[in-house]
């Protein structure tokens, strides 16, 4: 199969992932400042991160499958203008209520990128399909961690509610600049939308493989959210007392996973994926040690942000290089799946976050993540010891 992607084409995906990803994100540098806005609590404030995971993970359960039903450009394009009109209610909100039904409103709509990924892959060539998808989701986590430094940025400038404005204007630019340069696609699956609905279900009991890897990837998500929704309290309160542009800064501590992203791709086209996988869940229990000292060294924070970040974006990719190999003709519906479990699990670690850090502060923040690092990798453990006590043939994909 001859690739239709150009690099040109595979940098503006990416671009368009980070963008809309980033949708969700603005608020976690900013939620101080908007809990003093609406005379929040820390555990309140923590619910409009929460309300835009979960919105997320219903726009993965009921919208991403559409990319095996419709043509995928103008459902792109479609989405694009959608999360627009969410941030921009969210920057005009009244009340926390509007702030609340803006970020749903964007969260549903923001799974775009869960669109494009497959998008991309369907279009790349399959020696190159890896790499194609670890670049495109190189932008996805530029994109997540890049969001807090320019929330931050833009609310130093102005209110909190300039970061919505210009997030729903970025968003307009790039439905355009989508709706020119994508090809029109469609791979229609024969089904009709319940139909469609249903296989996703179907393809949960019938592929071992996805089941395993939603498992590891909400695990993952879940530990990334859990440091993320409650860091912005952390740096707010003494010893550090910072801003809300410094901390967005500190998302750049993270950009090093998302430079990554595209080498763990690279290694699961050479069927090192499990390695990958292995030696980045072992890791991410390690960096919840360093984040343990955090409270009272900026040295360890940052070094527990960049192996957080870089570790569970590694098993991110190679999850997802492992379940494309699967059913090439569901790819849509192979990451609706797998990135519902990805999302519920970011959703269940914010709130389990932001209410460890009011009962407990920071150390109640470290238990909370490091237990679910330790899921993760006990899952794999205890796969990788099945594995090897029992032969499974047929199996042509690697876990």
């Amino acid at each position: 199969m001859e690739s239709r992607l150009s690099p040109l084409l595979v940098g503006i995906m990416a671009a368009a992932t980070g963008i809309a990803v980033a949708s969700n994100y603005y608020a976690q540098p900013l939620l101080p400042t908007i809990a003093r806005a609406f005379g929040l609590s820390a555990a309140g404030a923590g619910f409009i991160v929460t309300t835009a995971q979960l919105g997320y993970g219903l726009g993965l359960l009921f919208l991403v499958p559409l990319g095996d039903l419709l043509e995928r450009r103008a459902l792109v394009v479609g989405m694009s203008l959608l999360t627009a009109a969410g941030l921009f209610i969210t920057a005009s909100a009244p009340s926390i209520r509007v702030v609340l039904a803006g970020t749903a409103l964007t969260g549903l709509f923001s799974v775009v990128v869960q669109v494009l990924v497959p998008f991309a892959a369907s279009l790349a060539a399959p020696e190159e399909r890896g790499k194609v998808v670890g670049t495109v989701m190189s932008g996805l986590l530029l994109g997540i961690l890049l969001a807090r430094t320019v929330a931050g940025a833009l609310a130093n400038l102005g209110s909190w509610r300039i970061v919505y404005w210009v997030g729903g204007t970025c968003m307009l630019l790039m439905a355009a600049v989508l709706r020119r340069a994508l090809p029109r696609h469609l791979e229609p699956a024969g089904l009709s939308y319940p139909q469609l609905m249903r296989s996703v279900a179907a393809l949960f009991r019938e592929e071992p493989v996805l089941r395993l890897r939603a498992l590891l990837g909400g695990c993952t998500f879940a530990a990334f959210s859990v440091l993320w929704t409650s860091m912005g309290f952390l740096l707010a309160a003494p010893p550090y007392g910072c801003s809300p542009g410094t901390i967005g800064l500190f998302g750049l501590a993270g950009v090093a996973g998302a430079l990554a992203a595209s080498g763990a791709g690279r290694m699961g086209d050479r069927g090192h994926g499990a390695r990958v996988t292995g030696w980045g869940l072992g890791l991410l229990v390690v960096s919840w040690g360093f984040l343990a000292l955090a409270g009272h060294s900026l040295a360890a924070l940052l070094a527990g942000i960049l192996l957080l970040d870089l570790t569970s974006q590694g098993v991110h990719i190679s999850n997802q290089a492992a379940i494309y190999r699967i059913r090439p003709e569901a790819r849509s519906r192979l990451t609706a799946g797998y990135m519902t479990a990805y999302f519920a699990g970011g959703a269940a670690g914010s709130l389990l976050s932001a209410s460890a850090y009011q009962r407990a502060g920071w150390l109640g923040v470290v238990a909370v993540g490091t237990l679910m690092s330790l899921l993760g990798l006990g899952v794999w453990i205890v796969q990788a010891v099945r594995a090897d006590s029992a032969s499974r043939p047929g199996a042509a994909t690697e876990p």
